[in-house]
């Protein structure tokens, strides 16, 4: 089983929460060095946190807050942004603070150090990751790939269907699956759309004659392109007073694997608030590694397609 899953996924199991019960249970914890989590609270001036422990105070001063503090490679944003959220942490020490009080002090950067030794290091391009996403920007989702060691999923590799923002896919706090798509010293760089299903395995669940809901994804002078499925979209004519984003009711006039298209007619748009459907993989539940992806059907006249090769090493 792998220990190293991202910050969040053991706190609130029955082995987290009995080796923080009690001070004895963290003294066992502290000398077996067992990688434990809690909420952090706070974030004072200092950028030390402060975490929720149920039987005393605990801190994580700065220098241990994450990989690349001390040296400057990690920004202080990256503590500041851990207010209110889980935290994983090794007990250095329990000493006693200026009221008398217990206090732990706490490491998250040696817990990320171990990850990076025993998990990440070993990673290969084709190797599929769970994650979860902790920040959306415009070119891309950053997701935490193991104990809060954090990996950016560019835009373009997040689905095969643009989007205009990461939104449009994922919400914080999602767990999703991720594959590493090549590695460098100290980072692994990932992709999404692989596991999103190829364009025949999209197109199978559609029928010619069906009208089907979609969202309309970009608005182009020589037609409409309407989102099916993540990694499957079709092309509609133009029509007047239509909007990236809306969605839409779409008549499925034809589909044709040797061209990949699908081709749509525009029924109706409207606006819908809701959060992004949930992602399915066509991959099994325990697969850990792909080869190969070709999106493309093998009649088609151009080929898309994904090969994972062993590259730079971590």
């Amino acid at each position: 089983m792998n220990k190293y899953l991202p910050e969040g996924s053991r706190l609130h199991t029955p082995e987290n929460i009995d080796a923080l019960h009690s001070i004895s249970a963290m003294e066992r914890a502290m000398r077996s060095g067992t990688i434990l989590e809690a909420k952090a609270i706070l974030c004072d001036s200092n950028h030390n946190l402060t975490v929720q422990l149920p039987c005393m105070r605990g801190i994580i001063p700065r220098e241990e807050g994450a990989v690349g503090i001390a040296d400057g490679s990690t920004k202080d944003i990256a503590l500041i942004a851990r207010a209110g959220k889980p935290v994983c942490f090794r007990i250095l020490r329990i000493e006693v603070d200026k009221n008398g009080d217990p206090l732990a002090i706490l490491s998250r950067r040696s817990v990320q150090e171990e990850c990076w030794k025993h998990y990440l290091s070993h990673c290969k391009p084709g190797d599929i990751l769970p994650a979860v996403v902790t920040h959306l920007e415009r070119f891309g989702a950053f997701v935490d790939i193991g104990c809060g060691v954090p990996s950016l999923l560019p835009i373009d590799a997040i689905s095969v269907s643009r989007i205009s923002h990461p939104r449009d896919r994922f919400h914080i706090g999602q767990s999703i699956r991720t594959v590493v798509r090549r590695t460098e010293p100290g980072r692994i760089h990932l992709t999404h759309r692989e596991l999103l299903g190829t364009w025949a395995e999209n197109a199978e669940k559609f029928e010619a004659g069906q009208t089907v809901a979609g969202i309309v994804r970009s608005v182009e002078p020589y037609g409409i392109f309407i989102e099916l499925t993540p990694n499957l979209a079709g092309l509609a004519e133009p029509h007047e007073n239509v909007q990236a984003g809306e969605h839409a009711s779409v008549y499925i006039k034809a589909i044709l694997p040797e061209k990949m298209k699908m081709k749509l007619i525009l029924i109706d748009t409207f606006s819908q608030a809701e959060s992004p459907e949930p992602l399915q993989y066509f991959i099994r539940p325990d697969q850990q590694h792909i080869n190969r992806w070709q999106y493309t059907p093998d009649c088609a006249s151009r080929r898309i397609e994904t090969i994972f090769t062993p590259d730079n090493t971590i």
